[in-house]
């Protein structure tokens, strides 16, 4: 299901126009549908879009030359793990392994959470994910500490991302749940939080919902359910209750969903379609629990009317040591793998994406947000197959840049290279004698 279309706001007071906005000129750009351009940003918002060569400057803004590479709008990452982040290979006991056992009760370093909470950020930000939403534990053996270093985290992004946790306690059901409860309403009191869940791992699934909506409705924050979607009768609970609440319901990774017999699937993405819930797969794989693999069967959910986005899940930890973050790498698996063409592939990391975030719809467009992702390649189907180099502009401006360079020895098979650009340069010992170089 692909997002609704609106047209293009004028930006709010002070946001793109006026004294002191910030100016930016994209020149020589491709779009998706084949055009040269050039974009001009001011602010945090797309001021004008002409034929390559038609536009300049403001005066004293910027240009980035953007031949050669396509612009398209940014991603964002709707499901990632910021507690658990690049967690693999630390010494001591793994910070999670998603059980309800005593793993929680594992002490928690809050300064160690912030820091690779941060360079996890910064590496889903390099690929092009300029908003993300994560996940982050909270237990009566924790407390909130692992959600504090990630709102510090937060803090620190700020100009570079948007970073918006969510609060995901293991037990909420019960006398056991009390503790849990206050915690999760604490986490959403302290504002840009999301109220999670886990309702698998809880002995009453439907209690565990219940709680979370309950807190989400009270406070007028979006709920994110984590959970692999395998049971028929709590997905109905769950689309019967989501109906009653104003704000988002979002679930996944779903891919139990996948395991359900066709008929069984079918009517449950039914229900979820008419109660507005939307639906997160991972394309990447599992997440949360190191046994969990599959993806959620994203052409049926599509066909039945349910948003679907795609995140990255797993960034290097116990559930996925080679998890990579990367929206793009999504977007590829659905198309390669999931049967997506690779516009709707792409949509599923960034329209999509940005729609089960509640932020505004971007289009390379004038009058849309300044959030935009150039990757070297001249068609979408390329840029997914082979995304190495980027330029990412968050607020209408550079926030990240990725280049790679790939070598050749000089011999007459490399001559005629597409794009090649040959260079000058001291012969290694070894290695490429001053050979022809590609950029990718």
């Amino acid at each position: 299901m692909s997002a609704d279309r609106k047209q293009p706001q004028p930006p709010e007071d002070g946001a793109a126009t006026g004294a002191g906005a910030t100016s930016l000129l994209l020149s020589h750009a491709r779009l998706a549908d084949g055009r040269a351009v050039d974009v001009r940003l001011v602010g945090d918002r797309i001021e004008a879009v002409g034929t390559a060569g038609s536009l300049g400057p403001v005066a004293g803004g910027a240009r980035v030359d953007l031949t050669g590479h396509l612009l398209l709008p940014a991603p964002a990452e709707p499901h990632a793990h910021a507690d658990t982040a690049l967690s693999a290979d630390s010494p001591g006991p793994a910070p999670y392994d998603g059980s309800y056992d005593g793993s929680y009760d594992v002490p928690c370093d809050g300064e160690e959470v912030q820091r690779r909470a941060t360079e996890a950020a910064l590496l889903q930000l390099g690929h092009g994910a300029t908003a993300l939403r994560a996940h982050v534990r909270i237990a009566a053996g924790r407390g909130l500490t692992s959600l504090d270093a990630v709102l510090r985290t937060r803090r620190s992004l700020h100009g570079l991302g948007e970073l918006t946790p969510v609060a995901v306690p293991r037990l909420l059901t019960g006398v056991a749940g009390a503790e849990e409860r206050a915690l999760l309403r604490d986490a959403v009191r302290r504002g840009g939080v999301v109220a999670g869940g886990r309702p698998d791992g809880d002995p009453d699934p439907a209690g565990h919902l219940e709680a979370v909506l309950t807190v989400a409705a009270e406070h007028g924050v979006p709920a994110d359910l984590h959970t692999e979607g395998d049971d028929p009768v709590w997905l109905a609970r769950l689309a019967a209750m989501a109906g009653e609440l104003g704000a988002g319901v979002t679930i996944g990774p779903c891919a139990g969903l996948a395991r359900l017999p066709s008929e069984v699937a079918g009517r449950a993405a039914e229900r979820l379609a008419a109660a507005g819930v939307a639906v997160v797969c991972l394309p990447q794989g599992g997440c949360g629990e190191a046994g969990s693999r599959g993806v959620a069967p994203v052409g049926l959910l599509r066909a039945a009317g349910v948003r679907v986005a795609a995140g990255s899940g797993a960034l290097r930890d116990a559930a996925n040591p080679v998890g990579r973050g990367d929206p793009l790498e999504a977007a590829y698996l659905l198309a390669s793998q999931g049967g997506l063409a690779p516009e709707e592939a792409y949509g599923a990391v960034s329209a999509e994406a940005r729609a089960v975030l509640g932020l505004p719809e971007v289009r390379v467009e004038a009058g849309f947000p300044a959030e935009l992702l150039a990757v070297r390649g001249e068609r979408l189907a390329g840029v997914l197959s082979l995304a190495y180099s980027r330029i990412v502009v968050h607020r209408g401006r550079v926030v990240a840049r990725t280049s790679a360079v790939r070598e050749y020895c000089d011999s007459a098979a490399a001559l005629d290279l597409p794009r090649q650009a040959r260079t000058k340069r001291p012969p290694e010992p070894g290695g490429p004698q001053a050979g022809p170089v590609v950029r990718s």
